[in-house]
């Protein structure tokens, strides 16, 4: 006869171990969503005029090249084209960068988009305590790197001439000792700021006193409309780690940014983004390599470029000026893809974005932008998408938002 199982044994009887927590570290908490990145899921609303996010306009994509360079990739040489590739990235896109940046293609680095350039240049760089200084206010995606990998984020003022580096050379002689600057020195996100040339050989000077590395990240750089560029800053100290990609030129679908570093931490790059993706898609940088490498594709892309942006730009502003008169200040940015706006009574920014969105319009409030600063009273819009002839309504809708209560 077959023994009955004592009651505390019968399986019914145990109680269910209550579920673990999923683990995290806090990463996200560390970070903190991006402001812009969640108002991107309301470009597809049905009649949203969306001055938020910086999305290039799809009306300049160069279609016809890019399936041209695609369909000749397959065709020509599939395997290259779908296989991996070196981490570097390909041989004749580093090239074609080298070229176009005045440095040696030992210096490039592919990469999946500048966002992507940015996090391993911080991963290489940056331990968990080290500080990293910035302009306030911030590129939002910057702020989100730079936290997630532990750094103590000090501010230091801007003005219409980018970085206050008399600011900061005094807060190095009182003892600050950064790891990184981080500067968007041509058009700077979110303020359209450009660092001027005194300013750059300033920062390059202190660069070389103090032994902090400069990242400069530039995306907009060829989006000028009027001025002269100052010379870059890498042209000024060998300290400099410049971010590029084609995501505003050629289009941000393809995913196609690059580095150029100084050797020794280029070597690292290449060692961090082994481990991050094994290597940017190989067929879109064959895509990019040969688009960009038809001659005199890209000036003659970039000459339409510019007054496109241009008129836009001056289409938002000006309607924008109408309607608000002197209760907020605009930049006049000479290039890049927004401007930055901050009034001048006690309004709260982020407290009337429900509000614009039901009007039918959205922005990014200024404190998606801080670091320290009170920016409530601040937005960043991007007039990138709004064609000249939409601009008054766009600006109607921002009036009514904002009509005083």
């Amino acid at each position: 006869m077959v023994p009955s199982l004592a009651p505390s044994l019968v399986p019914s009887a145990i109680p269910a171990p209550r579920p673990a927590p999923m683990p995290s570290n806090g990463a996200a908490t560390r970070v903190g969503s991006s402001a812009i990145r969640d108002l991107l899921t309301l470009t597809g609303r049905p009649g949203l005029r969306s001055l938020a996010g910086g999305l290039p306009d799809p009306a300049t994509f160069p279609v016809d090249a890019i399936a041209e360079a695609t369909a000749r990739a397959l065709r020509d040489d599939p395997a290259r084209a779908l296989q991996y590739s070196p981490t570097e990235g390909l041989d004749e896109l580093r090239a074609w960068v080298a070229d176009h940046r005045g440095v040696d293609p030992a210096a490039v680095l592919i990469t999946h988009g500048s966002q992507q350039a940015l996090d391993l240049v911080v991963r290489a760089t940056v331990a968990p305590g080290d500080v990293v200084v910035a302009a306030d206010p911030a590129y939002v995606g910057a702020l989100q790197v730079l936290r997630l990998a532990g750094a103590d984020v000090v501010p230091v003022p801007g003005d219409d001439d980018g970085l206050d580096v008399d600011e900061l050379g005094r807060q190095l002689a009182a003892g600050l000792r950064p790891r990184l600057v981080y500067v968007v020195a041509d058009f700077h996100n979110p303020t359209g700021a450009t660092l001027s040339a005194p300013r750059r050989t300033t920062l390059a000077a202190l660069a070389d006193r103090y032994g902090f590395v400069i990242i400069d990240d530039d995306p907009y750089g060829l989006l000028r409309w009027s001025g002269t560029a100052p010379p870059p800053l890498r042209t000024a100290t060998d300290r400099v780690v410049t971010l590029g990609s084609v995501s505003k030129v050629l289009c941000p679908g393809l995913r196609v940014g690059y580095v150029l570093a100084p050797p020794a931490i280029a070597r690292e790059l290449v060692v961090v983004k082994q481990a991050a993706d094994l290597h940017t898609s190989s067929l879109a940088q064959h895509v990019v390599a040969t688009v960009l490498a038809e001659p005199g594709f890209l000036d003659a892309h970039v000459a339409r470029l510019r007054p496109h942006y241009h008129d836009r730009a001056v289409a938002l502003r000006d309607a924008v000026r109408a309607r608000f008169g002197p209760r907020l200040e605009l930049s006049d940015p000479a290039g890049g893809l927004f401007l930055w706006a901050r009034f001048t009574d006690d309004t709260d920014t982020a407290a009337r974005l429900a509000g614009a969105i039901d009007q039918g319009v959205a922005y990014v409030p200024g404190p998606a932008f801080a670091i320290r600063q009170d920016l409530r009273g601040a937005m960043r819009l991007s007039f990138a998408t709004t064609d000249p002839a939409d601009a008054a309504d766009a600006a109607d809708r921002l009036a009514r938002a904002f009509a005083r209560a």
